[in-house]
Parts: C-alpha cells; structure tokens; sequence
C-alpha cells in the first residue's frame, strides 16, 4: 500500500488486554502458581484432589468429543481409560470424535497426560521423596488442575493487575516477535484499559440513540430495533449467519453466563463484573467492556466516524466485525462505518486449522529452522485471503527453491558486475544492445506491467511471484548464452528492479542500495572494523602466497600440480567460511562470488557427502568383488586328479579310476553310463581351469 502504490496509511493496531480468555487464563495461571508454591510435599491428599479433578475434566472435557457408545460412566474413568485410550490410536474413530469436538485431541492428550503423573505419583507415595518429584506431578497435572482450581476459588481473585500483567507480557512478546518476522509496527498503538471512560461514554451514546438496554448492570445491542430501523441493517457482512447460535455465544466469551436479552442475537456492549473480574465504575455499576464494543471506540477515538480499512481474519467476519459495524453506525448515525474489509485466510498446519487452543501453532521459535525470509515466501507464494496451508513440504519445496534461484541469480550478476569493474570497459568499439538486448529489455516492461495488474488483482502475490520467477529465468537464460557479449546495463536494471520488489515485499535485508534482496548483516554502531573484517581474507590470500612460493622454490617435479592443488584448497577449503565462491570458467579466469558462508559450506558439505558416499558405494562393490572371487577361487582349490576321490566325494561312490583322476565305476563297480561319463568328465575338465587359475593366483600372492 505505501511502498508500491504509493498510498498515504495511518496504520492502527488496538491491543485486547482485557477479556473473557485473559481473565480466566490469568486468574487460572495465578491460582497455579500459588497452589504450586504451597505443595511441595507428595501426600494421598495431593494425589486425590488431582483424582478428582481429573475425572471432572474427563467428564467436562473429554466426553465431548466421544460416542454415546462410548461415554463414560461416573465413576468408571480410570478403569475405562484404558479402553478410550486404545480406540484413540484408530484414526478414523479419532477424526469422527474430532467432528464432535474440535478440541478432542487436545483434551484427550491432557487428561493422557495427567493420568500417567497420576499414577506414578501413586506409586511414589510412601517412598521418600523430594519437592522436585511433588513439583514435576502437578506441572504434569497443569491443563487439567488449573480448571479445577479456578472453578473452586476463582471469584477470590479481585485483583485486575493480575489479567492486566498477563496482556502486558503477552504484548511484549508479541511485538518482539514481529520485529524478529520485519513486520512494520503501527503507527498508532491502542489499549482497551486505556479507553474505559471513552468506552462508557460510547456505550452511553447507543443507549441514548434506541439501540440498547440494560438487564442486570449490563448492557446489550438491541439488534431488532437496529433491523428494523430505517438506514440500517444488522450482518451486512454475513447476513446467513444471523440465527447461528453458536457462533452467537462464542462471540459473548467464555465467563459470559446465560441472561435475559432480548434476542439470541443481542450482544453485550457493557457486561457486569462477576467476583473474580476485573471492573470499572460506570452508570450501571462496576463492569467492564464486551468485546465487540473495543474496537468501536478505539477507532472512533483516532479515525472519527468512518475508515477506509478494516483487518482480521475471516472468522471474525461474524459476529464480531458485524457486531462493530452495528454499534458504531448505531452510535454515529451512519449507514457505512467502515468502507473495505479485508479478512484474511485462516493458517493450517499439516492440513488442520492452526489455533492456540488446539495447541497446534507455529510458535515464532521456528524461526530458529526457518529465516524470517522464508516464512515470509511461504506466506506470498498463496493468497492472503484463502486458506494457508504451511507444512514441511513447502518451506523444503517451493520456498528453497525460489530462495535459492534468486540467491544464486543475485551472486551471479554481482560478480558479473564486480568483474567488469575489474576488467575495464572493453575497447572493442561495440555497443552490445542488439535483438536479445531489445527483446529482454522488452520483457523487463512486459513484466513491470503485469507484476502491477497482478497486485491490482486484490494483492495477488503468487502471481506476482512467478512474474519475478519467470524474469529471472529469461535472464538467465541470456546470461548463459550471450557470453563475452552481454550488456551488463541490462542486467543490473533487471536485478536492481527485482530487489526493488522484493524488498517492497518485506523480503529484504542489510543495505538498501546493493543488488538483490541483500544479506543481514551488524555492525556496531554503524561502523566497520577494518582489520577484523580484512584480516581473514588477507591470511587466506597470504598462506596460498606462502605455498604458491614454496613449491617454486623447491622446483620439484610434480610443481605444477601441487600448485593447482594449493588453487584448489584455496577455493574449496580456505575461502568458503568467508563466504567467497570462485566458479572456474571457460577463458580461465574465476567469477567471484559473495555467498552466505553457511550456505557455500553446506554446499561444500553436500558435495563431500556425496564424493564420500560414491568413494564407499565404490569400496563396498569392489570388496564384494574381491569376495566373489575369494570364492571362485577357493573353488579351485581341490586338484581336479582328487575331485572325485574322498572326502570331496562320500566313501564309496566310486571305485575305480584312471590316470588323472577319472571315476571308471560307481561304488557297486559297475562302468559308469555314458551320461554319467559325460558329466565327470565335463566336472574334471572344469575344475581343471578353476585348479589353474588358484595356483595362478597363489603364485601371485607369493604362497
């Protein structure tokens, strides 16, 4: 929007730090923390208050997701477990209990999981043991202890800094992470505690205009009045999910118990403080805001009564972002508060929904596997408004390869450009733009064109993509065909175009000014150590000096190839940890290339592994070779004159026979057939050649 069309955007960002999943996350966390530090002692006690809360979750929880033929009964779990357990490993039984309950894995792994603590805590108690074994039980125990407690003494936590410490920790983290991924921060941060009186006053403003009522110090949206009031309809963005009652109490929170409004569609704007919530003052009593009502008021308090542009993901589409629009045109007295959404395609991961309550998310430490750049790739190879699908076998795929096509298309014409600096303009009088200059050139414009219809097509990055793919591959296509003859100009235009894009796309790093997408680099303070910097290289440079010299001197007879073999350890052993790569080319001179070091010395790594993995495949075959013939060998070893004779042969099958060995009769002294002749003769003259060719080799061997 700024980088490419040019747009002016005041980017804002409210932050939800205080709501139904905050408050019990934190009272749930906080009540754990405290129920940890006072045990630290292994008693039945301890064990049968995790019993027992165990079964509660198995009954709250887990039965969900399961068969009517399959429930458990109350005071069977643990004996039924074992049942349940064994038909979780049967994945179609396990995908029809996910139908269910979205949340059925996760909760059959908890209760999984505290089962086993449970009963090798069982098999501890009596046995001395420390707070180190009492500890490791109830942090095992977590996902289903933390419900249990807060379901016991939840409305004693009063204090709001409590949920307020968990959003503020939370939004640290997150904003640090968004830096580690280069995503640009807003330029206007808002927080929802920061806004209550605003947020009272908003509230104030609809119930004023007919929009709202109050039951029991909360208050709600009264969606019909709003329906049916002139310039005003309710769901505008997902008018078939009006009547979806599910999605209708998911969108009032997890604490929010059943009340008298109105209508099932009706939202609270303003929700009464239960004991264990934090609250504020307001005409209706202590409470705090709904969910929906946040972003209203944020918005409105920096933007006035209208924005151009609206975010979220798509499952917010309704009720939520419908919700907002209603209360804010309610309060406005406007009929379009905002004028675009854009609702983004929801994250799956291995083909399932990432969520946090399913425990199935990318955590931001996988940029430990994966550079900012590649998930980054993996994001614009597919429509930001479809659904993403991120699995091993596109960051492996689609992302290395197109990561690497630009890489080594960037390295290329760096050296390129760094060896026509070297060499000097050529002296040859002739200008290089010719048909193929004409004709690339003419595919930069081409390209330029269609990148901008592909991002005017709703932001279609994959395409846009495979414009820069296809360019690169056409220049390439030159580059390795022209020669002596290329026109650099129109190479580095292309490159310098392309890195441009790149880096619009947040892809970029180190120095703007350089060819290509860059590579992160840090210096301190902006300044460069010279001598740390150069020292490495000049080594290099002067131990290949030093050895280059000391065969010239010693004038041996192999100087020549000792010298290419100091050429060779300079390239491949000496220069790859400094990211240097020289590529021998035809006219004998090196095309020097700047590469991540890490990345010349997997190559160089890889290109071992596979010399190595020939040089065994090589010795295994020649070993089984020698085998083989060990073995024919040994074959011949038995003279032909005594092939027929014991032992080579059982006593008495044979007795008589001639000079060299021939049986004559068979063991009765009957004359041999003459079938039978045929074949002992054909046995001798056999072992004949096989006897000569073992003493042959014996006379090699020396023996």
């Amino acid at each position: 929007m700024t980088d490419y069309f040019g747009y002016d955007v005041h980017f804002v960002m409210n932050i939800t730090d205080i709501d139904d999943k905050i408050i019990l996350r934190a009272r749930q966390n906080y009540l754990f923390d405290n129920f940890r530090a006072k045990h630290t002692t292994l008693t039945p006690e301890l064990v049968d208050l995790v019993v027992t809360a165990w079964t509660d979750y198995v009954q709250l929880k887990v039965s969900k997701g399961l068969p009517e033929s399959d429930k458990i009964q109350v005071g069977q779990e643990q004996t039924a477990w074992t049942s349940i357990a064994a038909r979780f490993q049967d994945r179609a039984w396990r995908q029809e209990c996910l139908k269910r309950d979205e949340k059925f894995e996760m909760h059959f792994s908890a209760a999984n999981k505290t089962l086993a603590a449970i009963e090798e805590a069982e098999k501890s108690l009596g046995n001395q043991t420390g707070a180190d074994v009492t500890l490791k039980f109830i942090d095992a125990s977590k996902d289903v202890l933390a419900p249990a407690l807060d379901k016991k003494e939840g409305s004693t936590v009063t204090d709001p800094s409590i949920s307020r410490a968990t959003a503020t920790y939370w939004e640290a983290e997150f904003f640090k992470d968004m830096r580690r991924l280069r995503v640009r921060e807003p330029d206007t941060l808002t927080r929802v505690t920061e806004y209550v009186p605003e947020v009272v006053s908003f509230v104030e403003g609809i119930v004023k205009n007919g929009f709202a009522y109050e039951v029991d110090g909360s208050i709600y949206f009264d969606t019909r009045a709003f329906d049916k009031s002139e310039g005003h309809d309710y769901a505008k963005l997902e008018p078939w999910s009006k009547g979806n009652r599910e999605l209708l109490e998911e969108g009032e929170g997890a604490l929010s118990a059943g009340s008298a409004r109105r209508s099932a569609a009706d939202f609270a704007l303003w929700k009464a403080s239960k004991p264990g919530e934090p609250s504020w003052p307001s005409p209706w009593g202590p409470g705090r805001p709904g969910w929906h009502i946040e972003c209203s008021v944020m918005a409105s308090a920096i933007f006035g009564d209208s924005m151009d542009i609206h975010s979220g993901g798509i499952d917010l589409a309704f009720p939520h972002h419908d919700n907002e629009m209603a209360q804010s045109e309610a309060y406005h007295n406007c009929s379009a508060w905002v004028n675009y959404f854009i609702h983004t395609g929801h994250l799956h991961i291995e083909g399932l929904k990432m969520s946090k309550s399913l425990k199935n998310f990318i955590t931001i430490d996988i940029l430990q596997k994966y550079s900012a750049r590649q998930l980054r790739l993996a994001f614009l190879t597919q429509l930001w408004n479809a659904k993403i699908d991120f699995s091993e076998s596109l960051m492996t795929g689609d992302v290395r390869t197109i990561e690497t096509s630009l890489n080594n298309f960037f390295a290329n014409v760096k050296a390129l450009l760094n060896q026509a600096q070297v060499d000097g303009h050529p002296l040859d009088a002739q200008h290089r733009f010719r048909d193929v200059e004409r004709e690339l050139t003419d595919r930069l414009h081409h390209s330029q064109s269609a990148f901008r219809a592909a991002l005017c097509d709703s932001f279609n990055t994959p395409e846009a993509l495979n414009i820069l793919r296809e360019l690169v591959s056409r220049t390439n296509v030159y580059i390795n065909t022209r020669g002596p003859n290329l026109d650099l100009g129109v190479i580095e235009r292309i490159a310098r175009w392309l890195g441009r894009m790149l880096r619009m796309f947040g892809l970029g790093e180190g120095e703007t000014s350089e060819i290509g997408w860059g590579q992160e680099q840090s210096y301190e303070d902006g300044s460069v150590n010279r001598e740390e910097i150069l020292m490495p290289y000049i080594r290099a440079l002067s131990s290949f000096r030093d050895g280059v010299r000391k065969v010239a001197i010693a004038k041996g007879e192999n100087a020549l190839k000792d010298i290419l073999a100091l050429c060779d350890r300079l390239r491949d052993t000496d220069l790859v940890p400094l990211g240097v790569a020289l590529d021998d080319v035809e006219d004998g001179k090196a095309l020097v290339k700047l590469v991540p070091p890490a990345e010349l010395i997997k190559a160089r790594e890889e290109k071992r592994a596979q010399a190595e993995a020939k040089a065994a495949k090589k010795a295994v075959a020649i070993e089984a070779e020698r085998q083989a013939k060990l073995v024919k060998l040994e074959k011949g070893r038995t003279s032909p004159q005594e092939l027929f004779r014991p032992p080579n042969v059982p006593e008495g099958t044979y007795t008589t026979w001639d000079e060299n060995g021939i049986p004559l009769t068979d063991g009765e002294g009957k004359e041999l057939s003459k079938n039978q002749a045929k074949k002992v003769q054909k046995a001798y003259s056999d072992q004949k050649k096989r006897h000569e060719e073992f003493l042959a080799w014996q006379r090699e061997q020396g023996n």
